[in-house]
C-alpha cells in the first residue's frame, strides 16, 4: 500500500500498522542478510532503529521520485553505523534497489557503505564519527528557516554517543535559536559495544535535554502508533523536542534481543537461517551469497546533490594605501559586511542566503560589521568550536552561503575532526581564521596555531589561502565568496604594512587580480628565489633588501594558495639555483615540505632549503619570537648567505 505523508492525523489505522508490522519485518530480514552476507555490520542497533526509520521514511515528505526536493524534510542519522537499517528501510520504500544493497553492503567499491553515506539515495549526511549529527541536523533547521522552508528535521541517534560533549554544545545552540522544526529521536535500547550504558557511562538523557532546553517525552520505539503520535505531538511545540524511544536492540529475533554482542557482531550462515525462520522471512541467503562472489554489478544510483551558494557580484574590492596600515582581519571583515550590502538582494522572494558563525570572537576576528548590519544572519555560538564547525558546514550544502570565522587554534587544530568530516560530505564552507602562527605573540604556544596547514592538507578537498597584506586579503575573500567548494583563509593578528611594487603603488591593488593557485612576484631576479608565505612576505621583502645591499639579487615569489601550487612557475624560481622557503608554520609539514615534495616529484633541479617554526615558541613580541626562530628578515639574510 502507499502510505499517506504527514503527521497531521490523530494515529495510524489498522490497515497501516498491519503494513508497517510486514514491512519492518521484511527489512528486519534484509538487515541479518546484508550484514551476514558482508560478515560485517552492525545488526542490532539496525533492528532496534527499523520501527523508527519505517515510520520517518515512510510518512515524512521525503519522496523515492524526488529525492533531492529543496524543501523535503531532512532525515538525519547520527548512529550512522545503523546503516543496514537505513538502507533496507529506503530500499524497501523504493529509493534504490534493496537486492543490491543487500549483495553489496560493505563490499570495495560499492555506494552501500558501512556508515550511511550520501552516495546512497535518501541519506542526507556522512556520518559514523557519533556526536555530530545534532550538530549537522542544526544546520539543515537553521538552513530550513533562513530559506523559510516549511519542512522538518528528524536526527535520530544512538543512546550510547549522548556521552559526547558536542551533543550539548548542539542542544544549547538548537533552544537558543528556537528550532522547533528540529526533533531528535533517541534510541533508547540500552546497550553499547561494551554492554549496558549504565555501567560504561551513566547517562541522564532525558535530563540533559530538558536541562538545554529541549521538550521531551518518552515512548515505546516498537509502537507504530506510538511514534507517529510522538512525532505529530512534537510538531505542534515550540521548541526543539526530542523523543526517548525506548527500544530493544536486536528487536525480532529472540536469541539476539538485548545482547549486547549484536551491537557490532554479525550472524554467521547457520544462525542467519535461524533468525530468518523466527521472523518468517524467507531463506534466500544463498542466492546473495553467490551473487557476491560474482563481478560487481549495480544500478547506478542518483548523485546527491547539495545545494550550493556563491555570489556572483560579490562587490568592488577595496584598496588599502599605506596613509594607514592594518591588520589582514580587519580587511577580512570589511570584506564580509561589503560583500553582504552588495548581495543584500532577495531571491525569488526569499532572505539574504548567508550566515556567518562566531564563537565569542566577533571583536578579534571582526564580524562585527556584519552583525551590525544582518543581525539575524549572525549567529553567536558561545564556545562551541566543535559544534559551530559541524552547523557551519552542514547548513553550506543547504542553500546558505556560509562563513565559520575563529582563531587558527580553535577553527582548525580543535575541530580537524569536524573539518575533515565537513570535506567528507562535500561541504561549501568559506573558514576564516585569524590569531594564526608565531604571529599571535604574547598569548604563547597554546594559542600559535603552527600546523594547520599540514592538517588541512591531509584531507582533500580544503584549498588554504594565505594573503599577504589586507588589500590581498580583500580579494581573497570576495574570491572564496564566489566559489564554490572549502576555503580556509588562514591570517596571523598584527597589523601589516600594504605591501608596495615597484612603482611604490599597492601590489596587490586596484590592478591585482586574485588567481588561485598562482604565485606573486614581489622582487624580481636571478640570483636566488625566496618563496614566502602570508604576513612573512613583509619579512622576506626586508630580507631581500639586506640581501640586495650586498649585490645579491633575490627573486621573491609569495605563495597564497600553497594547496594547488603551480609547477610552472616553480620551475621559474628554480632557474635561479637556490629556492628558500620561508613561513609561519610547522616547518614539517608547512609550504616547505610541500614545494620539496613538488620539485622532487617533477625532477625539478635546484638547491633548496626551508625555514619555518622548529619548535614551539613562548610568549612575546611577534618580532621577538621570529628572532628566536630564525625567521626575521636578519634570520633569513643569514640562512641564504650561508647556503649560497
Amino acid at each position: 500500500m502507499e502510505l499517506k505523508k504527514g503527521f497531521d492525523r490523530d494515529g495510524l489505522s489498522n490497515e497501516e500498522i498491519s503494513f508497517l508490522k510486514n514491512f519492518t519485518q521484511k527489512c528486519r530480514g534484509d538487515i541479518l542478510k546484508m550484514t551476514t552476507a558482508a560478515s560485517s555490520g552492525h545488526p542490532g542497533g539496525s533492528m532496534s532503529s527499523i520501527d523508527i526509520y519505517s515510520i520517518l521514511y515512510g510518512f515524512g515528505f521525503v519522496y523515492n521520485d524526488n529525492p533531492f526536493k529543496e524543501d523535503r524534510d531532512i532525515i538525519l542519522v547520527s548512529h550512522g553505523h545503523t546503516s543496514p537499517g537505513v538502507y533496507s528501510a529506503l530500499g524497501n520504500y523504493g529509493f534504490f534497489n534493496i537486492d543490491d544493497a543487500i549483495t553489496w553492503f560493505r563490499y570495495a567499491g560499492s555506494p552501500f557503505e558501512g556508515h550511511v553515506e550520501k552516495s546512497v539515495t535518501g541519506v542526507e549526511w556522512d556520518t559514523g564519527n557519533l556526536g555530530q549529527g545534532l550538530s549537522a541536523a542544526c544546520g539543515f533547521a537553521l538552513a530550513s528557516k533562513l530559506h523559510n522552508y516549511n519542512n522538518h528535521i528528524y536526527c535520530i541517534m544512538g543512546d550510547g554517543e549522548q556521552t559526547k560533549g558536542q551533543i550539548s554544545e548542539a542542544r544549547r545552540f538548537a533552544a537558543k535559536y528556537k528550532l522547533n522544526n528540529l526533533t531528535v529521536i533517541v534510541d533508547h535500547n540500552g546497550l553499547q559495544i561494551g554492554g549496558k550504558i549504565s555501567d560504561i557511562m551513566p547517562d541522564n538523557i532525558k535530563q540533559n535535554f530538558e536541562a538545554d532546553g529541549f521538550h521531551t517525552f518518552e515512548i515505546d520505539g516498537h509502537n507504530f502508533d506510538d511514534i507517529y503520535k510522538a512525532i505529530k505531538k512534537a510538531h505542534s511545540i515550540n521548541a526543539p523536542v526530542a523523543i526517548i524511544a525506548n527500544t530493544v536492540m536486536g528487536k525480532g529475533v529472540s536469541f539476539m534481543e538485548n545482547n549486547a554482542k549484536f551491537h557490532g557482531s554479525t550472524l554467521n550462515i547457520e544462525d542467519c537461517k535461524k533468525a530468518l525462520i523466527e521472523l518468517g522471512e524467507p531463506d534466500n541467503l544463498a542466492e546473495y551469497l553467490d551473487r557476491r562472489k560474482q563481478k560487481f554489478s549495480i544500478r547506478p544510483l542518483p548523485a546527491h546533490k547539495n545545494n550550493y551558494i556563491t555570489i556572483k557580484n560579490a562587490g568592488n574590492a577595496i584598496t588599502y594605501t599605506r596613509e594607514k596600515n592594518i591588520d589582514n582581519r580587519s580587511a577580512f571583515g570589511n570584506a564580509l559586511a561589503d560583500i553582504a550590502k552588495n548581495y543584500n538582494i532577495k531571491i525569488d522572494g526569499k532572505k539574504l542566503p548567508m550566515a556567518v558563525f562566531d564563537c565569542d570572537l566577533e571583536g578579534s576576528v571582526k564580524t562585527g560589521s556584519f552583525k551590525s548590519l544582518f543581525p539575524d544572519h549572525f549567529f553567536e555560538s558561545g564556545i562551541e568550536e566543535h559544534n559551530t564547525a559541524t552547523i557551519s558546514g552542514a547548513i553550506s550544502t543547504a542553500g546558505i552561503l556560509s562563513f565559520f570565522a575563529d582563531f587558527g587554534v580553535f577553527g582548525i587544530d580543535e575541530v580537524y575532526n569536524q573539518q575533515r568530516l565537513n570535506d567528507i560530505n562535500h561541504t561549501n564552507l568559506k573558514v576564516v581564521c585569524t590569531h594564526s602562527g608565531i604571529d599571535v605573540g604574547e598569548d604563547g604556544k597554546t594559542h600559535q596555531c603552527i600546523d594547520y596547514f599540514g592538517l588541512l592538507n591531509s584531507i582533500f578537498g580544503f584549498k588554504v589561502i594565505l594573503p599577504a597584506d589586507p588589500n590581498q586579503t580583500d580579494r581573497a575573500i570576495r574570491y572564496i565568496a564566489s566559489h564554490e567548494g572549502n576555503f580556509a583563509v588562514i591570517m596571523g593578528r598584527s597589523i601589516i604594512p600594504i605591501i608596495l611594487n615597484n612603482e611604490n603603488a599597492p601590489a596587490f591593488g586596484n590592478n591585482y587580480e586574485f588567481k588561485y593557485g598562482k604565485m606573486d612576484k614581489v622582487i624580481d631576479g636571478g640570483d636566488v628565489c625566496i618563496i614566502s608565505a602570508g604576513n612573512m612576505t613583509v619579512h622576506a621583502i626586508e630580507g631581500a633588501k639586506m640581501l640586495q645591499k650586498d649585490g645579491i639579487k633575490p627573486m621573491l615569489l609569495n605563495v597564497s594558495c600553497p594547496s594547488d601550487i603551480d609547477i610552472e612557475d616553480l620551475k621559474i624560481a628554480a632557474q635561479t639555483g637556490l629556492i628558500i622557503t620561508i613561513e609561519d608554520h610547522n616547518v614539517k609539514t608547512g609550504l616547505g615540505t610541500a614545494i620539496g615534495s613538488l620539485l622532487a616529484e617533477n625532477n625539478i633541479q635546484t638547491k633548496f632549503k626551508k625555514l619555518g617554526a622548529t619548535f614551539y615558541s613562548s610568549s612575546g613580541k611577534p618580532e621577538d619570537l621570529y628572532k628566536l626562530a630564525g625567521l626575521s628578515p636578519e634570520g633569513l639574510y643569514n640562512a641564504i648567505k650561508e647556503t649560497l
